[in-house]
């Protein structure tokens, strides 16, 4: 069961100490601490991990229990990622607790109470994105409760979201991604290899999760594609450009097959034997993805995000660059360039055309700004 798994003990009183935010709630006779969020590994099932980490001396009421581990079987059974499992199990344990304390079971709670809620989490001057992402979580616990034949009506179907404030995603000018990727050099094992990812991550505006789960199987040269799974474990085919996959080609024959065979030992030939027998046994090391690091593991996320702001600061590009921003300007250069918003979307894997309608709106202020600045009566 996913409330079974192991909890650690601890004092939360800590994590105040060590210097960390740990904003409460007030209900009743118990404070319910909301501490330090987003450290535990989402392998040992969400609603437990979160419980352990999160509030690990919070015992929660069986009706509780109950709900919030039945929301995390329906995400596991839809194919929810595992960090949005692992989101929703942060917000629907907050909630619940806050509920809990005030002696409130999943029946009995109205939209009045979800609305006090959402107005303690402005009172702690949460952003509105962040609060519309917590009622998000809430309408899916009681979206599965009511499904699940526990309540006739969900109470959070009835509280509008909050209007969140209108961010355009950076997106960077044609020369800078081309003065990015030919800063790359072709050199070094590990050049080559940032060299081919982001030329591909730029080629088919993929996400960092879904660069770094690339096995070398999704490439197909003689189709020029590129199979890439993306949120939901949804498949789609993305067409790849000759010079993404001339850098992934070179990557596969100069580069990969050194990064496989692992950094070399200086240690004595026992020491370096047994070093190489401990990497060969390492569950970890996938000898099927696409990228990876100099160890010979799958890379992760961060390391995609760490090599980018790296290179960004060598080609003298300013602000923060993330793998999303390469996302978006493949985007933003499709449409540009005369694409339908259909076929963009069909690219991106996006599930909604409105996801996709944020670069429209990316294009009018870019058109915006060449009319203030050329028009004369502007």
């Amino acid at each position: 069961m996913l409330i079974d798994a192991p909890r650690r003990r601890s004092d939360p009183r800590a994590d105040v100490e060590r210097g960390r935010s740990a904003p409460t709630f007030d209900r009743g006779p118990r404070r319910i601490l909301f501490g330090d969020l987003g450290r535990a590994p989402a392998r040992r099932g969400e609603l437990g991990v979160v419980m352990s980490t999160v509030a690990p001396d919070t015992s929660l009421s069986e009706p509780w229990m109950r709900a919030l581990a039945l929301l995390d079987e329906d995400l596991r059974r839809t194919n929810a990622a595992p960090r949005t499992r692992r989101a929703y199990a942060i917000d629907t344990l907050q909630f619940a607790c806050w509920s809990d304390a005030g002696e409130t079971t999943p029946e009995d709670v109205g939209p009045r109470d979800i609305r006090r809620y959402l107005a303690r989490l402005t009172e702690r001057k949460l952003s509105a994105t962040t609060t519309a992402r917590k009622l998000a979580a809430i309408r899916a616990l009681f979206r599965s409760q009511r499904e699940h034949g526990h309540i006739e009506q969900s109470p959070a179907d009835l509280l509008a979201t909050p209007r969140r404030a209108s961010h355009l995603p950076r997106v960077l000018k044609a020369p800078e991604v081309a003065r990015l990727l030919d800063r790359i050099p072709t050199g070094a094992p590990l050049d080559i290899r940032d060299r081919a990812l982001f030329e591909l991550a730029y080629a088919c505006g993929l996400r960092a999760e879904e660069i770094v789960s690339l096995n070398v199987a999704d490439v197909d040269h003689d189709a020029e594609q590129l199979r890439v799974e993306g949120k939901g474990s949804k498949t789609r085919f993305v067409p790849a450009g000759e010079l993404a996959l001339s850098a992934v080609r070179l990557y596969l024959e100069r580069a990969r097959p050194a990064l496989v065979s692992g950094p070399r030992s200086d240690a004595a030939p026992s020491a370096a034997r047994a070093d190489r027998e401990a990497r060969s046994a390492d569950a970890a090391r996938d000898t099927q993805a696409l990228f990876l690091s100099r160890s010979g593991r799958r890379l992760g996320t961060s390391d995609v995000r760490r090599r980018l702001r790296a290179w960004t600061t060598r080609a003298g590009i300013p602000g923060g660059v993330s793998p999303h921003a390469l996302r978006h300007s493949f985007a933003t250069h499709l449409l540009d360039g005369g694409a339908d918003l259909r076929s963009i979307q069909e690219l991106l894997g996006h599930a909604s055309i409105s996801t996709t309608q944020v670069y429209t709106r990316v294009e009018s202020a870019r058109l915006r700004s060449a009319y203030a600045r050329s028009h004369p009566r502007a």
